[in-house]
């Protein structure tokens, strides 16, 4: 169990301890690339003209000055300026922001924002949508992982200077649409992939089938944390 959900803490070959096959996992995505799913990451969009106002009242870092296509790290506060989550924003046009929280907070911050729209800011025009169980997310890192993405059809341009690092880009990815973050969480080259949730099984195969010949390796929660670790997180 991990932030509400049931979910793979590694995934041992037979005969390998949990141990071995976290060290397994971790080398694999330090040396090639490996796949993790992180579809229980919050998910909350974010739209109106009022937008970039209601954020800017809960994140540390200001959400109004984050250009279109750009995603920044943020710290959420309550009212009394105390730490209470973090993830990311993303701006995908003028008035539409998409937001990542810890998969465990991802209920609580939706009701707390629309708490405050509700009754603090009645007077924004803001809509709050969770949308965590509507997109299926796989995270793709390692030196090999822009290899492994070359391998589908896409219109999304990720080389490094149309995807730099903290960006997003939406379009349609292996014949479905599909938003591609260019992020890590691991200290290797990284990207999220989010398709609709519906296409998700779908498209894990087909990542795995995709990148057999390389070794792409399926990396689990126990797995994330020790990167995360070796990274500085």
């Amino acid at each position: 169990e991990a932030g509400g959900w049931m979910r793979p803490a590694c995934y041992p070959k037979k005969g390998e301890t949990p141990h071995q096959a976290v060290l397994r996992e971790a080398s694999a995505v330090r040396a090639g690339v490996g796949l993790f799913d992180a579809s229980p990451l919050g998910k909350i969009e974010v739209t109106g003209p009022d937008a970039a106002k209601f954020l800017d009242h809960f994140y540390v870092n200001s959400v109004a000055k984050l250009d279109e296509g750009r995603v920044r790290y943020g710290l959420m506060l309550n009212e009394n300026g105390v730490i209470i989550d973090d993830g990311t924003v993303a701006r995908l046009g003028r008035d539409h922001f998409v937001l990542t929280t810890t998969s465990g907070g991802a209920s609580r911050i939706a009701a707390w924002l629309e708490e405050w729209r509700q009754c603090e800011w009645p007077g924004l025009e803001v809509f709050v949508t969770p949308v965590t169980t509507h997109w299926a997310t796989f995270a793709i890192a390692g030196p090999r992982a822009r290899q492994l993405l070359a391998r589908f059809r896409t219109d999304i341009a990720f080389d490094w200077r149309s995807l730099p690092h903290m960006s997003l880009r939406e379009g349609r990815f292996a014949g479905v649409p599909a938003r591609l973050y260019r992020v890590s969480f691991s200290g290797e080259l990284g990207y999220e992939i989010n398709v609709p949730a519906r296409y998700g099984a779908a498209l894990w195969s087909e990542l795995l089938k995709a990148g057999a010949d390389f070794g792409v390796t399926p990396y689990g929660v126990e797995t994330v944390l020790l990167l995360r670790l070796e990274k500085g997180y």
